[in-house]
C-alpha cells in the first residue's frame, strides 16, 4: 500500500472539516490554522511563512538551482443556496478548492514521510493561497479603499509581495465540474482573462403619471446601454474568445409612480488579448456616455482589474501526457479542449513563469453551483494527488523539455496598470 493510501483516511478528515467550514477569501482563518496543523504534524521542523493573514508558504530545498512551486487555493465560493453552504457568509464548497489542499498536504507527506526530496531535480515551494475566487466584491473594495489590499485575487497580492519572487515553474490543479464514465483528468486548457467595469447612471427624478415629462429615467439610459453592448457583438474580433455579461446590480429602492434616478450596471469582460479587451472597455465606455448625454442623464464609470489570462505551458503539459501514459489508474485524458472562457488567478502566475493546471474529474453536478458535489473521493484523495506528484518529480527531472521564461515583478505591476486604464 502507497503512502497516498495510507495517508487517505487522514485526508478524509481534512477534507470533510474543510467542506464544512467553507471561508470567503482573505478571511480564511480556521481554513489556514487547520492546514498549518497539519503540516505540523507532517513535521514540525518545517518553517512556514506566513503572507496575507491566511496564506502560508513552505519550501522545501534540495540544493537545485530551480524552484517549483505548487500551488493550492483555500478559498471557497458565495453560493448561500448550497446544502453545506455557511448560514451566516453564504461561503460554500462549490469549487473544490479543499481537494487542492488535500492534493498538496497528501504530496508533502509523501515527500518528508518517506524522505524523498533527493529524487526531485528542483527545489520544492508549496503555496497556500487566499482569495481566488472573485466574490465579496463590497468588502474587498472596502480592503482596498483602506489601503490593506492593492488586488481583489490573492495571488496578485502575493505576487506583489513577493512570494513568488524565487519559484521558477508553476503547478497547479483545479476540479473539472462536469460528469465522466470513468476517472478522468485534463491538460492544455488555457482559462481567459478578465476585467470588470460598474457603470452609475443617473436621471432626474419625477412623478411618473403627473409629471413623467420632468424626469430622466436611468432605467431607460441603463437599457439603451444594454442594446448598445449588444449591438456591440457584431463588431468583435475573434467572436469566440470574448465574453461580457452586462447585468443590473442591487435594487431599485424607487416606488412605483417614481421616475428612478439611478441604475447601477455592471459587466465582466473575458478575453484573451490584453490590447484588443482595452479596446473593448473603453468602447463599451463610449456607448455608456453616448446613451446617458441621447437621454439627458449622465454617467459614471469604474474599473474594477479582473485577473490575466492562463496560458499553459505545452512543453510541461508534455510531460504530465507522459505520466498519464505510464500509469494504469487514470484511463480518462482530456487534452484537445484548447481553452475555457472560465479564469482564475493562476493566469496571473503564468505571465510571470511556465505555469500548468491540471484539471481532475470524481464530482456530480456543476461546478459554482448548489448541487456540486464529490462523488469518488479515492480518487481525488489518494490516486490523483500520487498522479500529481509524479509529474511534479518528472517535470523537475526534465526541465531542460520546458521551454522556459521569466518576468519580473515590476513588468507584471506594470500589465496590471496597463489593464486598469
Amino acid at each position: 500500500m502507497s503512502s497516498f493510501q495510507k495517508y487517505y483516511a487522514r485526508l478524509t478528515e481534512i477534507a470533510d472539516f474543510l467542506l464544512h467550514n467553507p471561508e470567503l477569501g482573505y478571511k480564511e482563518f480556521n481554513t489556514s490554522r487547520r492546514i498549518e496543523d497539519e503540516i505540523n504534524k507532517i513535521s514540525p521542523e518545517l518553517k512556514i511563512e506566513h503572507y496575507l493573514d491566511t496564506g502560508l508558504k513552505i519550501t522545501l530545498t534540495n540544493g537545485s538551482q530551480k524552484t517549483i512551486g505548487v500551488i493550492a487555493e483555500i478559498d471557497s465560493l458565495y453560493q448561500p443556496n448550497h446544502k453545506l453552504a455557511d448560514a451566516n457568509t453564504g461561503a460554500a464548497q462549490a469549487c473544490g478548492h479543499y481537494t487542492q489542499v488535500t492534493t498538496t498536504l497528501a504530496i508533502m507527506n509523501e515527500i518528508i514521510t518517506n524522505h524523498r526530496l533527493k529524487e526531485f531535480g528542483a527545489n520544492l515551494a508549496f503555496i497556500f493561497t487566499p482569495s481566488e475566487e472573485f466574490v465579496d466584491l463590497a468588502w474587498r473594495k472596502q480592503q482596498k479603499e483602506a489601503g490593506k489590499i492593492d488586488y481583489f485575487g490573492g495571488k496578485q497580492e502575493a505576487i506583489k509581495l513577493g512570494i513568488f519572487d524565487d519559484i521558477d515553474y508553476c503547478v497547479s490543479v483545479h476540479a473539472i465540474g462536469e460528469d465522466f464514465d470513468e476517472r478522468t483528468i485534463e491538460i492544455n486548457c488555457d482559462l481567459a482573462g478578465f476585467n470588470f467595469e460598474y457603470f452609475d447612471f443617473y436621471g432626474k427624478a419625477s412623478h411618473a403619471a403627473f409629471a413623467p415629462d420632468a424626469g430622466i429615467n436611468a432605467q431607460s439610459i441603463a437599457t439603451l446601454f444594454n442594446t448598445a453592448l449588444a449591438l456591440q457583438r457584431q463588431q468583435i474580433k475573434d467572436p469566440n474568445r470574448i465574453r461580457f455579461n452586462p447585468v443590473f446590480i442591487g435594487e431599485n429602492h424607487e416606488s412605483i409612480n417614481v421616475i428612478p434616478d439611478h441604475i447601477k450596471m455592471g459587466t465582466d469582460l473575458r478575453f484573451f488579448d490584453i490590447d484588443n479587451a482595452q479596446k473593448l472597455m473603453n468602447r463599451f465606455k463610449q456607448a455608456a456616455e453616448g446613451c446617458a448625454s441621447a437621454l439627458g442623464g449622465s454617467v459614471e464609470s469604474e474599473r474594477q482589474v479582473g485577473y490575466l489570462p492562463l496560458i499553459s505551458s505545452k512543453s510541461m503539459s508534455a510531460i504530465v501526457k507522459d505520466v498519464f501514459s505510464a500509469n494504469e489508474k487514470i484511463p480518462g485524458l482530456i487534452e484537445d479542449r484548447g481553452y475555457t472562457m472560465a479564469a482564475g488567478d493562476i493566469g496571473d502566475v503564468s505571465f510571470l513563469i511556465p505555469t500548468i493546471q491540471i484539471g481532475y474529474g470524481g464530482w456530480n453536478g456543476t461546478i459554482h453551483g448548489d448541487d456540486f458535489t464529490l462523488v469518488d473521493p479515492e480518487f481525488v484523495l489518494a490516486i490523483f494527488p500520487e498522479f500529481v506528484f509524479n509529474s511534479i518529480l518528472k517535470i523537475s527531472n526534465n526541465l531542460d523539455q520546458v521551454k522556459t521564461y521569466k518576468k519580473t515583478k515590476e513588468e507584471y505591476l506594470t500589465e496590471l496598470e496597463k489593464m486598469a486604464k
